[in-house]
């Protein structure tokens, strides 16, 4: 894995919403997760969960810390939907790596969306 960086990327939007830089509907911070209301809502909730260190998608989370980071990020969107009253009635997580995904920010990011029935195939 490429080593998360401590410093901010300078032009991560991720980053500088880490940093307090940029402004956010914060659901959940804590010293590993940053969990905010997504300003583009697919679905009555739609909440990215980010790493507040940088890593840019999940194929650069690997190994050990890799492993942990990921973990850190699943178990915070786990603790979002819960908090967020979409536990019960389900809720899906997305994250999107590469081009074709259209990952438009890269810093690797979990989409917790739920309070709606979802269909199938997502996209």
């Amino acid at each position: 894995m490429a080593e998360p960086v401590a410093e901010p990327v300078a032009d991560c939007l991720f980053c500088r919403i880490v940093a307090g830089e940029i402004p956010a509907k914060i659901v959940l911070r804590t010293d590993d997760v940053v969990a905010f209301h997504d300003i583009d809502a697919q679905a009555p909730v739609h909440v990215l969960v980010i790493p507040t260190e940088h890593v840019a998608a999940v194929r650069d989370a690997d190994g050990d810390e890799g492993q942990r980071l990921l973990g850190r990020v699943f178990q915070a969107a786990a603790r979002v939907a819960r908090e967020l009253g979409i536990d019960e009635t389900g809720y899906r997580l997305v994250t999107n790596t590469g081009r074709d995904s259209l990952q438009s920010v890269h810093h690797l990011h979990v989409h917790v969306i739920g309070g709606r029935k979802m269909g199938w195939p997502p996209g």
